[in-house]
């Protein structure tokens, strides 16, 4: 994958938007369905030509570019980032996992074969997704910790929607991580991402 802030900035708005739905569902118990279906499509993009091809085009990341701009300019969202920041934290404890990126990719194989019956954004792909999250990266520690009203986290559906959300968000983290991004780069590289972040904004209207 190319190390640009380009793809830089797709991954972080990634990250952005995927952690954008967790807190709404977890908060209200809705989030925006043409957002989801592009956090959920990005787990089956496991061989993608570019970083905009994970999400289907720079367009369907609009909220997640948003958001990463508000958070490069004027942090204030301390919520948000928190999140993103423990994804981020995540992808990293990961990346030392062999056996579980492989036990991932072996159940989103199954996931992308099984595709013909259950569309991406199914409650049966949703609840696999789901499983692939409990049983890999929910092992690592510290476990990300949601929060939200308890009568929307204590629904079976939401609980699987906010783990696959959390799945794709770690992907995007993946993929922040191969375009060469780290802690050091967040510092390092602000501006140049926001105006990165700005130019793919403006380039959608």
């Amino acid at each position: 994958m190319p190390q640009t802030d380009h793809d830089r900035a797709i991954a972080l708005a990634g990250v952005m938007q995927a952690v954008d739905l967790v807190r709404n569902i977890a908060r209200r118990g809705q989030a925006n369905a043409d957002d989801t279906t592009t956090c959920l499509t990005s787990l089956i993009q496991i061989d993608a030509t570019s970083s905009a091809a994970i999400y289907g085009g720079i367009a369907r990341l609009r909220t997640g570019l948003r958001l990463l701009e508000q958070q490069l300019d004027h942090p204030r969202d301390m919520e948000l980032t928190r999140y993103a920041v423990a994804l981020l934290g995540l992808e990293r404890k990961l990346a030392r996992r062999p056996e579980l990126l492989a036990a991932i990719r072996a159940g989103l194989e199954e996931v992308i074969r099984n595709l013909p019956h259950f569309p991406v954004d199914h409650g049966n792909t949703i609840a696999r997704f789901a499983d692939l999250y409990l049983n890999s990266l929910s092992t690592l520690t510290p476990r990300i910790m949601v929060s939200g009203d308890p009568v929307h986290l204590n629904n079976s559906d939401n609980a699987n929607r906010i783990r696959a959300l959390l799945l794709a968000g770690v992907r995007a983290a993946i993929l922040w991580r191969q375009s060469g991004g780290s802690r050091l780069t967040l510092l390092l590289r602000r501006n140049p991402l926001l105006r990165e972040t700005r130019r793919l904004l403006a380039s959608l209207d």
